[in-house]
């Protein structure tokens, strides 16, 4: 359970307290449906097969450099009950807050958090790829629900970097091996 606040109590965060998630780096990303539900399709013989909500989840995660002109994407898959994905964010020298680091792919071992513009960040893009999907739910009557949080990995290196990209590109291979399926 988490801390309380206001005599209430609220789930604590899982983000690192000392990263500025606006920051360039390479984000390992996981997002899962309410109670792991299989909205999105189903996987057969090491394919997934989507559903039509697993198809918007899947195009809307291809749109999402069109919002964030500042983000480029990794490997990703869509599978029955999650979202598995790499967002890279890559902003030019002149849009990163004073006395951020140099542009890179890889981050330093700690940087300072800095509090900058909240439209820029990885919660941001990941907030606007969940309310999309969504949205189109709603709109066309689909049953669906996303859990609340996300999961996120700062990648920290390259060798990090194809281990968790073969990962992702085989996760329907291993899907009966996972322990959500």
């Amino acid at each position: 359970m988490g801390k309380r606040y206001k005599n209430k109590y609220r789930t604590e965060s899982m983000r690192l307290r000392y990263w500025d998630y606006g920051s360039n780096a390479a984000y390992f990303i996981t997002i899962c449906t309410k109670n792991r539900k299989h909205y999105f399709g189903e996987v057969w013989q090491g394919q997934m097969y989507r559903t039509e909500i697993g198809e918007i989840a899947h195009q809307y995660w291809l749109e999402i450099p069109q919002h964030f002109p500042f983000v480029k994407l990794g490997e990703f898959v869509i599978m029955p009950n999650h979202v598995h994905g790499i967002i890279i964010i890559d902003k030019p020298e002149k849009e990163k807050s004073p006395g951020t680091p140099v542009p890179r792919r890889f981050p330093p071992d700690s940087p300072a958090n800095r509090f900058g513009p909240q439209s820029k960040n990885l919660a941001s893009i990941i907030r606007g790829y969940k309310a999309a999907v969504k949205k189109y739910a709603t709109m066309h009557g689909i049953d669906f629900a996303w859990q609340s949080l996300y999961y996120d990995h700062i990648i920290r290196n390259e060798e990090a970097f194809y281990r968790i990209s073969k990962y992702i590109k085989n996760n329907p291979l291993k899907w009966e091996e996972d322990r959500f399926s």
